[in-house]
């Protein structure tokens, strides 16, 4: 059962992309395209159901136009 009083990293790390990604005003499709990543990879991903490896983190970074610092800034990892 999920623990709501503890936000999962990979959750926040995932709704950070998401949010990254509309600001750019990209749809998950182009924009996993874009970036060399299967869709349902990056819909993954966004739901914080898949640990990405550094490699998709450089490619969703890059896609954003962003280092991979940025893509991290504000994330509540302690």
């Amino acid at each position: 059962m999920l623990d709501i009083t503890k936000l999962d990293i990979n959750y926040e790390f995932g709704k950070r992309i998401q949010y990254l990604r509309k600001k750019k005003g990209r749809s998950q499709e182009d924009f996993a395209f874009e970036c060399g990543i299967n869709k349902n990879y990056l819909s993954d991903v966004e739901r914080g159901r898949r640990n990405p490896t550094l490699k998709i983190l450089e490619k969703i970074a890059n896609g954003l136009g962003i280092t991979l610092e940025e893509l991290f800034k504000g994330l509540g990892i302690k």
